[in-house]
């Protein structure tokens, strides 16, 4: 929010030779008045902007000398230095426009010299032969044309000369170009050379004065040659594919431009150029010097992308205005319309298709300009019913969902024009009942709404005829509209329809109506529906409004801001939301945030807080649902002006805000706290200027309120005191113990608060510094950051650190320092892999303070380098290098250790850690200004040797075939002796060799250790070894692992780095680089043995990265050499990969291991902005490799290709340019799948997956076929237009081998990839009949493919086919479909092809019966029609038909049709009862096995499904027959009863899910549903006791849970044999098990009967004691961390539902410690780390706060809070209650307790405190990282205090208080002991055991102090005792 300061404007000053020098000194006058004197006085200053001023003072003084009528000498000689000054300024420099602007005011007297000189001077420019420098020249002429009078009289008179040295540079440019090829750097700069030239040409064409007459056309002339010359030069270019295509594209221009200048008579252009377009015309037919000078365009084939730059030349640079070329011209027009439609089916390349998509948007254009007065055919060959424009339609169809979206923009471009030019055409016609715009309306809004080609087209149309047709169609649709923002990808296409529509509505409104009531139509229209939103809908949908569309709504209509504010400020009271909903609050702070971001609200507070109360703000700052949370502060933080005054309610209320927010488990919240405090606080910094300019002052201007018109020091003093307080919270809050969350909120803040008030040099004011508030216990609170496992805590604790001044970091003692360092280099070598990262900081923080410890002197060399320059520079890097030399010389002996073993590196000092800590310190070092170059080469040289070192011993375990299980996990004595038998036999056995088993040995690589042999067989055999600390250790294989490729991984990162970083040393005497050459090539050979021959992906990957590094440096590396190595490398493993050769190391499992991504690093990094060669020389190596072979002598090659296919389609970073090769790798893909070898199948069905995904789109969703990630079928084969073929074919051949005799599944595998695709695709209403790329010739296939004997292909293509047909070909394809099925008379039929047709008619029936279509006035009569040829084809579900599958699924459809027909009643009698239809559905129910029983004694294919099937068929006729039990239905003898005695579980669970469904929803159900329940308990009881499937049992439960207890508790002894108590114990026992859905349905019912029985037995409680003791113990152990969030969210619900009953009743049913444990379970669940468990426990709170008794306890009763003050607020209603219960005494020891922890008690502290570390790496334990301790040790010791302290509490007996000072002392005395037994620097050594400790000692202080004042209590009531 700040003000962003002006950049300083760097103007390069002049600088003149020395001999000019001179001649301005002799010609300057002694007074300094003479344009001499001038000039010398300019030149002699350094700043650029200062000589602005002098050259601006030239034409001044010339005027002043040309009264005296003569041109002396002086000026002649001045006017030459000028001209040499303005050709010696580059382009850009502000200093040559201004030189140019002065000298057109040159008085004439002047001009004929000032002409001379620059022509004479352009004349030796125009004569140099430098190629480096013909750029400068270029760009001289170009300036020359620019608006500068003598510039262009200059060019005038050297036309000739100009021309010839274009023709001559261009020629030599591209012959230079071609020379360099490969060198992509030094021929970047050579076509922006050739652009440059092509671009000027055109410039001097189109404003030199002497090409508008015709003398130079003569043939003989020098110009016209040199015309003719460069016309042939710019063909060539035009032509040439292997120039940048923006070449080409300016290359068409200017072609065009000649042509047009040359050809005379100028009528005759428009044919000339149709006939070069449409070669139509022979080469007689043009002129023989464009023949001479164009031969490709005249006499040869054209390239499709010349053609289509020739047309973008001809749109451009003809005049299109007013039909000026007559009819040839409007012929031409319609002729490159023909061309570009042509070229549209042809191109390919996306940058082409991007091009084109420019100039087909730039035809429209011309189509418009021409139009104003063209003839009338051309108008009807222009309108919307023509053939241009129905193509480009299906153009705009075809593109507007490309997922480019500078190609969708044109697409927008093209459509609007394409209105306009229609509108032109009707000439005065009613727009809006015009048949084009009604038919083209009504198609687009018949699109689905995920389309987001609609909006754009629909906001065009909005444009065009106006929203109020629109809205006649459909009123709903701004709600349509607003109900698609929670799709991301729509909300910017959604949000900018809405508001041109309510911009139009608004306008069109206001002319039809001259009072303002046309605003309430207007609020109603697009108001209300916004409000409904933000009050109802889902969480994304309404964050994405507020973003997009509110703040368009209000900057439209601020005056709507009223209208919102008083409807939602009635809906508050009625629903204030929850955790899951906003409600009207949050919708009325997100209003008022908006509306004051952007100005719309008054900011000061006693104007705004008129709007809403501060008891609003209060609750939406702490309201339960988080981005209530947000907007609340965004609308007290964000404000339009910068310096507003802070208001001092607004800074309570945000620390209010920061007290209990800083916890946020949501990455997003947690951005958004921070950035708006930030906000916040550049309000106040800037503010504060403001005040302090007025306290300095004292002005009497009035300010912007009265407090700081009263009292700006008070304002400022305010000001302070918040941000001081700020503070402090902040840094309470990294206490020990605090969460990630909270560290990072903390620190985020911490931060910005440093960035805003940062430390100022000088006096300059700010009011507030952060470094005054740090002390040593801050400094070490940041310190102690560190130690977190998260790195974002260990960044953030560090870049504060640095930001605050060298004062504050006192960090001096040498012991700290000696100790911290230890700790650093120890923790550099911990079997913990985040402990490195921690050194890593601890050693960067010791360079950076200059806190090294002596014991690391520096050199003599170091200590005088460090003496010159920047002190604080040579100082850390003085620090680097030390620190650096240490860690290597460490790692050294390390390395040489683990030659020797490899086992004990890995238990006692894995060496990655070091390694890391060295990149680290590389990566803080500026290396681009080191000052010890000489030692920084040797430590450089030996880093590397240490690399490779490091890497060569455990590469053989990384490039084994198995890296994950090298080493026994049992660490037992027999397998510990098999370890060397284990470590001889990892060489790989996955290489080429192994395929073709073939064992052969291969020499060693450069960086293969010689003696890799003698180091493995050194190992040693027992997997016990030493640790560190002398004792012995397990060496399990996750050590060895994570130590290996730990080792590569920071190896590899370091490389990386190196190269990326260090400056490079092209040649050997270069003084400031460290890298060589040689030393770049060896880290790159490195990099491709380990990439190509790792196993293990976690080494590879990250070498991966390193690798990246190192080729992004190649490419950009001026040396030739290095810059070609990555296409050698590629050819190389290309041919590697090609040849298959048996002694290959390359990995042929594991996905190809790590040469896809060697592969792919080497693509990736290829200059996006060239030809991309190697991109396409490797694609085509790649393709061919695999794509299938008749007889390939391997298959290795192929599943390498497949595998580095797959990487590449992946890769984001090729973007479009592998789009072109999708139709390909879709083939080999599906092709692939048919191999016999499994490799490659696998292999293709992974790249078939990429491929996917790649074209459409990343599955956001659980819904398989999403609409987003699907396609027309237009589309798709407009962009893969090879695909349709194919496709077809393999489709075709696919569906050929369904019905084949042959045994075996299926013929043709790829069948299920190809319906894979199809799936994806669908027909657009936009198609017409005619589409070239139909889809209507697949569904036959689609159809035959439902007969696969595979069960799965049989539902794919089931599902396939409903996307292919359009809605009103589904009934006429489900009868043709029926028709097929087979007559009970047949004899011959198969199964397979009933099913398959039975599903096919299922899911299209399914479509066809969708909601969104059943109002339609055809469905019942086609749903009639449906059902007769059902009804023909009955016996397929009865017991003539033997197949359950089939049986299940025609069931099913009769389901679906019985679901959507209207159900005959008594009063309704049946539409279909001619069709006997019903009768045969109950038929065919009684006859079932439901009714008869099963004949089968074991499970038969199908059986499931069939059951499932047949009761969901019956289930709604029993409910039927329940409704009208005089009705048809009740003949059926089906019951539930009768259901829920069924012996399948299958038919148990389907009635219970309806039971229970009907019972959770009362309102929903039947009006006899409680009495149905009611008479079925006994059936439900029976079923609880002995049902054994857990789903059953489970709905059981719930059902009973959900029926009243009084309806059924009673009679539990009759039903099951056991009184209620005996139930009760019953139900608590099965809640006591561990399967969670029903340990927690369980304990809902149990508590739900408990609940009974105590409301109930009033009278007998105690005899339900030990029961409610039973209970409550159940509820603790539910609570427990081990078990699922299930189980704790059951105990949440049952403690809100019983709150009024055990928690907060004014006379406690349970005894007092129960009553305690249950609110504890309360506090633990408010501290639970799953969101949900909290803010169900949260409602527990809200509950205990809304009771009469204690609603008065707090000010936030009744409202939504969120789990972080919830818990204050339960302890505050908890304090309140033990009052109110006079239970003060008694609960004193159980909250101490709390307190203290003292169920834990200090021996489990004291054994972890001693016991040494389990190596084991991965082991994990169950961790809340959101709870925090000591925050509820706060809170709980600040209201025990309250409790206490101010009550009138005394003790009960003199001794009562000396047990517990007893327990506190002792407990502390233990916590002093072991904190003395911890090392030096224990935070980070013992990080752990100190937290621990430290969280304890302070919970001892909170319970010492508390029994401190209650003995001073005791003893100020009894002075006696």
């Amino acid at each position: 929010m700040g003000v962003k300061k002006k950049k300083d404007i760097q103007v390069a000053a002049v600088t003149l030779s020395y001999q000019d020098l001179e001649t301005l000194r002799s010609l300057a006058d002694v007074e300094g008045e003479n344009l001499a004197s001038l000039l010398l006085q300019c030149v002699q200053l350094t700043d650029g902007v200062s000589q602005i001023h002098y050259i601006k003072q030239i034409v001044p003084l010339l005027e002043k000398v040309e009264k005296n009528g003569l041109c002396d000498p002086t000026v002649q000689s001045c006017l030459e230095i000028l001209a040499a000054i303005y050709f010696s300024l580059s382009l850009k420099n502000p200093l040559k426009k201004v030189l140019a602007s002065s000298l057109n005011g040159l008085p004439e007297l002047f001009l004929t010299e000032a002409i001379h000189s620059f022509t004479s001077h352009l004349q030796e420019e125009l004569n140099t032969t430098d190629l480096y420098a013909y750029r400068k020249v270029i760009e001289n002429i170009s300036s020359c044309m620019e608006n500068f009078s003598l510039g262009r009289a200059s060019v005038n008179n050297l036309l000739r000369n100009v021309l010839h040295f274009l023709q001559r540079s261009l020629t030599e440019i591209l012959e230079d170009n071609r020379k360099f090829a490969g060198n992509h750097i030094v021929q970047t700069q050579l076509m922006n050379d050739l652009l440059v030239g092509i671009r000027v040409s055109m410039t001097l064409v189109q404003k030199v004065q002497s090409f508008q007459g015709d003398l130079w056309k003569a043939s003989s002339s020098p110009i016209w040659q040199s015309m003719c010359r460069l016309l042939s030069i710019f063909t060539k270019f035009l032509c040439d594919d292997d120039l940048l295509q923006t070449i080409q594209s300016t290359s068409g221009l200017a072609v065009i431009l000649f042509i047009k200048t040359m050809f005379h008579p100028p009528e005759k252009i428009p044919e000339l150029i149709s006939s070069l377009l449409l070669r139509s015309g022979d080469c007689s037919g043009f002129p023989d010097w464009l023949v001479s000078s164009c031969p490709r365009l005249c006499c040869a084939h054209v390239p499709g992308s010349a053609l289509l730059f020739l047309c973008q030349g001809t749109l451009a640079m003809l005049d299109w205005q007013d039909g000026v070329m007559g009819l040839s011209g409007e012929a031409l027009l319609l002729d490159t319309a023909q061309v570009l439609f042509t070229l549209s089916s042809q191109i390919k390349e996306s940058t082409l298709g991007m091009f084109l998509a420019r100039i087909l948007a730039s035809w429209t254009n011309s189509a418009l300009h021409i139009l104003g007065s063209s003839s009338l055919s051309l108008k009807h060959s222009l309108s919307g019913n023509s053939r241009i424009a129905g193509r480009l339609l299906e153009y705009v169809y075809t593109h507007w969902e490309h997922p480019l979206d500078a190609l969708r923009h044109q697409t927008k471009i093209i459509f609007r024009n394409l209105l306009q030019i229609h509108r032109l055409t009707i000439e005065g016609d009613d727009v809006i009942t015009d048949p084009f715009f009604l038919d083209l309306t009504k198609s687009v809004l018949r699109l689905e709404w995920h389309i987001k080609g609609k909006y754009a087209c629909l906001g065009c149309l909005v444009e065009c005829i106006g929203i109020e047709h629109i809205l006649t169609v459909d009123k709903t649709i701004p709600s349509q509209i607003l109900e698609v923002m929670g799709d991301q990808s729509l909300v910017p296409y959604a949000s900018d329809l809405l508001e041109t529509m309510f911009k139009n509505h608004k306008i069109h409104l206001k002319s039809k109506t001259i009072s303002d009531t046309w605003i309430e139509q207007w609020h109603e229209t697009w108001v209300s529906p916004l409000l409904c939103v933000l009050c109802e809908g889902n969480l994304d949908q309404k964050s994405y409004v507020i973003d997009y569309y509110l703040p368009k709504l209000l900057n439209d209509s601020p005056e709507s801001l009223r209208y919102m504010v008083k409807i939602l400020q009635t809906s508050i009271d009625a629903k204030t939301g929850s955790y899951s909903s906003r409600g009207a609050l949050g919708a009325l702070m997100a209003c008022l945030r908006t509306a004051r971001a952007h100005g719309h609200l008054q900011s000061a507070t006693d104007t705004w807080e008129t709007v809403v109360s501060s008891a609003r703000i209060k609750q939406g700052l702490i309201h339960q649902h988080c981005q209530v949370r947000i907007d609340t502060l965004g609308l007290l933080c964000e404000s339009n002006r910068s310096t507003e005054i802070v208001s001092a309610e607004e800074m309570q209320w945000v620390q209010f805000f920061v007290t209990y927010n800083l916890n946020s488990q949501s990455p997003g919240v947690r951005q958004q706290i921070c950035s708006l405090l930030k906000k916040l606080f550049c309000r106040i910094q800037e503010s504060s200027q403001v005040l302090y300019k007025l306290e300095k002052s004292k002005s009497k201007l009035e300010p912007e309120n009265e407090l700081a018109k009263d009292q700006p020091s008070a304002s400022l003093q305010q000001y302070k005191n918040f941000m001081s307080s700020i503070c402090s919270i902040l840094f309470e809050a990294l206490c020990p113990g605090s969460s990630y969350s909270t560290r990072f909120s903390a620190l985020t803040i911490l931060g910005s608060i440093a960035d805003v008030f940062p430390v100022l040099e000088g006096n300059t004011y700010t009011v507030y510094q952060l470094s005054h508030d740090i002390d040593a216990g801050r400094f070490q609170i940041l310190m102690e950051c560190f130690t977190s496992t998260f790195e974002e805590v260990k960044m953030l604790a560090f870049d504060l650190l640095m930001k605050l001044s060298a004062t504050v970091v006192q960090f001096q003692d040498p012991e700290k320092q000696h100790s911290v360092f230890q700790a650093a280099l120890e923790l550099s070598t911990s079997t913990r892999p985040y402990d490195c990262v921690t050194a890593s900081y601890l050693l960067n923080f010791l360079i950076w303070q200059d806190a090294v410890p002596p014991c690391l002197s520096a050199s003599p060399a170091q200590q005088v380098t460090c003496g010159n320059g920047d002190k604080s520079a040579a100082v850390v890097e003085r620090n680097t290098l030390m620190v650096i030399k240490c860690l290597i010389e460490n790692l050294e002996d390390e390395i040489s250790q683990a030659e020797n073993s490899l086992l004990q590196a890995a238990a006692s000092f894995p060496m990655y850690g070091r390694v890391h800590c060295v990149t680290e310190a590389f990566r803080k070092l500026p290396l681009n200004h080191l000052q010890l170059v000489s030692e920084w080469r040797a430590v450089v040289e030996k880093l590397l040797l240490l690399s490779y070192r490091l890497s060569a011993v455990v590469s053989p375990v990384i490039q084994s075939s198995s890296p994950e299980g090298l080493i026994p996990m049992d660490t037992d004595s027999e397998s510990a002796s098999r370890l060397q038998v284990i470590l001889s036999e990892i060489q790989p056995r996955d290489t080429n060799d192994y395929f073709n088993q073939a064992k052969t040995v291969k020499e060693c690589d450069v960086f293969d250790l010689e003696d890799l042999s003698a180091s493995v067989s050194s190992i040693e055999t027992s997997a016990e070894t030493k640790s560190k600390g002398g004792k012995t250790c397990d060496v399990t294989a996750q050590m060895v692992l994570v130590c290996c490729w730990r080792s590569m991984k920071e190896v590899a990162l370091l490389l990386g780095t190196v190269c990326q970083l260090l400056p490079m040393r092209s040649v050997p005497e270069c003084s400031d680089g460290l890298l060589t050459v040689g030393q770049v090539k060896e880290i790159g050979d490195y990099f491709k043995q380990h990439l190509l021959q790792s196993r293990h992906r976690g080494a590879f990957e990250l070498a991966y990265t390193g690798f990246v590094k190192l080729t992004e440096i190649l490419n950009r590396c001026p040396d030739v050499s290095l810059q070609t190595l990555p296409e050698q490398w590629l050819r190389s493993v290309l041919e590697e990969v090609k040849c298959s050769d048996p002694s290959s190391k390359l990995c042929a499992t594991r996905r190809s291991a790590g040469i896809p991504f060697y592969i792919q690093a080497l693509l990736a990094s290829e200059p996006k902005k060239g030809k991309m060669d190697l991109l396409k020389f490797t694609m085509k190596e790649l393709l061919a490799l695999a794509a299938p072979s008749d007889d390939p002598p391997s298959a290795v090659p192929q599943v390498h290709a497949l595998n580095i296919l797959r990487a590449l389609f992946r890769d984001t970073r090729l973007g479009e340019n592998i789009i072109p090769y999708v139709a390909d790798g879709a083939k080999a893909a599906i092709l692939g799948f048919t191999s016999p070898v499994w490799a490659v199948r696998n292999s293709s069905t992974l790249l078939f997956s990429s491929l996917i995904t790649r074209t459409f789109g990343v599955k956001r969703g659980k819904d398989e076929l999403s609409k987003t990630n699907r396609m027309t079928g237009r589309e798709f084969f407009s962009r893969f237009p090879e695909l349709y073929p194919f496709l077809l074919r393999q489709l075709e051949a696919a569906a050929s081998t369904v019905d084949s005799e042959m045994e075996g599944p299926d013929r043709h595998p790829s069948m299920f990839l190809l319906l894979l695709i199809l799936e994806r695709l669908y027909p657009s209403p936009m198609d017409g009949t005619s589409s070239a790329l139909s889809l209507a010739p697949f569904v036959p296939f689609i159809i035959r493919c439902g007969r696969s004997p595979i069960y799965r292909s049989r539902e794919m293509a089931a599902r396939t086919l409903v996307p292919f047909l359009m809605r009103d070909q589904i009934p006429s394809t489900i009868r043709a479909l029926l028709a097929t099925l087979p007559s009970s008379t047949d004899q011959c039929f198969r199964q397979n092809h009933i099913h398959g047709t039975l599903l096919q008619v299922f899911h299209l029936l399914q479509a066809y019966t969708d909601s969104k279509h059943r109002m339609n006035s055809d469905f019942q009569q086609e749903l009639t029609d449906i059902t007769v040829c059902t009804k023909a084809k009955l016996w397929l579900a009865k017991r003539q038909n033997p197949c359950l599958v089939t049986r299940a699924v025609y069931i099913d459809i009769l389901t679906l049709l019985t679901s959507c027909l209207d159900r005959p009643t008594k009063s309704k009698p049946p539409v279909l009862e001619h069709l006997d239809f019903w009768e045969d559905v109950r038929e065919l129910i009684t006859e079932s096995e439901l009714i008869t029983g099963f004949p089968w004694t074991f499970k038969v294919p199908g059986l499931p499904q069939y059951l499932q099937s047949l009761t969901k068929l019956a289930i709604p006729e029993v409910w039927a027959m329940l409704t009208e039990a005089e009705g048809p239905a009740s003949s059926i003898p089906v019951s539930f009863s009768r259901l829920l005695q069924s012996a399948f579980p299958e038919v148990r669970l389907l009635t219970l899910d309806t039971l229970l469904e009907r019972a959770a929803a009362p309102a929903l159900g039947e009006k006899g549903l409680p009495s149905l329940l009611g008479s079925m308990r006994e059936e439900l009881l029976l079923l609880a006791m002995k049902e054994s499937h857990p789903g059953c049992f489970c709905k059981v439960l719930k059902i009973l849970h959900c029926m009243d207890p009084s309806e059924w508790l009673p009679h539990t002894e009759r039903c099951v044999h056991l009184t209620p108590k005996q139930f009760l114990i019953w139900t608590m026992d099965i809640a006591s098990s561990d399967r969670s859905e029903i340990q927690s349905v369980a304990l809902r019912l149990a508590s739900k009967v408990i609940a009974y029985l105590v409301q109930t037995c009033q009278e007998s409680q105690d005899s339900i004691v030990p029961e409610l003791k039973q209970w409550v113990q159940l509820v603790i152990w539910s609570c427990a961390d081990h078990l699922p969030s299930e189980s704790r969210l059951a105990v949440a619900e049952v403690l809100t539902s019983t709150t009024p009953l055990f928690l907060t009743k004014p006379r406690p049913v349970l005894e007092l410690q129960d009553t305690l444990a249950l609110w504890k379970c309360v506090l633990t669940l408010l501290q639970s780390e799953e969101q949900a468990v909290r803010d169900a426990a949260t409602e527990t709170v809200t509950t205990a706060m809304s009771q009469a008794n204690t609603c008065q306890s707090t000010e936030f009763a009744f409202c939504q809070v969120d789990a972080s003050i919830a818990l204050v607020l339960a302890l505050d209603v908890l304090c309140d209650l033990l009052q109110q219960w006079d239970q003060l005494t008694p609960a004193l020891p159980i909250l101490l307790g709390w307190l203290l922890r003292e169920d834990d008690g200090l021996e489990d502290l004291l054994h972890s405190t001693h016991q040494g570390e389990d190596d084991y790496v991965f082991e994990k334990s169950e961790v809340n990282f959101w709870a925090e301790t000591l925050t509820f040790v706060k809170h709980l010791s600040r209201h025990l205090f309250q409790l206490f302290g101010e009550s009138g509490w005394r003790p009960s007996h003199p001794g009562a208080l000396s047990p517990l000072q007893r327990t506190a002392s002792e407990q502390r005395r233990l916590l002093s002991q072991l904190s003395s037994e911890l090392p030096l620097s224990a935070e980070f050594v013992k990080t752990a055991e100190y937290t621990r400790l430290r969280i304890q000692e302070q919970r001892t202080e909170a319970g010492l102090r508390l029994l401190a004042l209650l003995d001073a209590k005791a003893s100020a009531q009894d002075p006696v005792s």
